[in-house]
């Protein structure tokens, strides 16, 4: 009995989270970033497996271009799933729950590579929509990390799509 008195006096109390963003605010941004999380996993799974299975004459090119690209998304999860944990709530943490969530949809088969790349252009698109709708959240309850975060995410998806779009001309 001692022992279970002693060990509740010292397990520390946590704190509130307090960042000067309502709770109700950072509950709807981090739903937000949540979609965000999931149509970034889709686009990554749709990207690396597209970098295993591209072939014809653009191999080497698309091959290359895509492990970029999915290894920059790769990164990306643990910034927004990090920023979500941040705001006070879980992370979206299973395939299903991301699936459901995004709205990117997978690609059944294998394409041939130019309709990778146009699928890719849609997918990055997207994202970008999805971070733009997130932004006005984040603008509207001052939350300048969130808005930061998206800021860079805008860019990159705008940025590869322009890439790969150009690919289609």
């Amino acid at each position: 009995m001692a022992n279970k008195k002693r060990a509740a006096a010292e397990t520390p109390v946590v704190p509130a989270i307090d960042l000067g963003i309502s709770e109700k605010d950072r509950e709807k941004i981090a739903k937000g970033l949540s979609r965000l999380l999931a149509d970034t996993y889709v686009l990554y799974f749709k990207t690396h497996g597209f970098h295993w299975n591209v072939e014809g004459p653009m191999f080497n090119t698309l091959h290359l271009m895509f492990m970029g690209q999915y290894t920059e998304l790769w990164t990306a999860l643990d910034a927004i799933a990090e920023r979500v944990r941040s705001l006070g709530f879980p992370a979206p943490g299973s395939y299903g729950e991301l699936v459901k969530h995004a709205s990117i949809e997978e690609t059944a088969g294998v394409p041939d590579a130019l309709e990778m790349v146009r699928l890719l252009v849609v997918g990055h698109d997207a994202v970008a929509r999805t971070a733009r709708e997130v932004f006005k959240l984040a603008e509207k309850a001052s939350d300048q990390s969130t808005a930061d975060l998206l800021t860079q995410r805008l860019q990159v998806h705008e940025k590869t799509a322009w890439m790969l779009r150009s690919l289609l001309k």
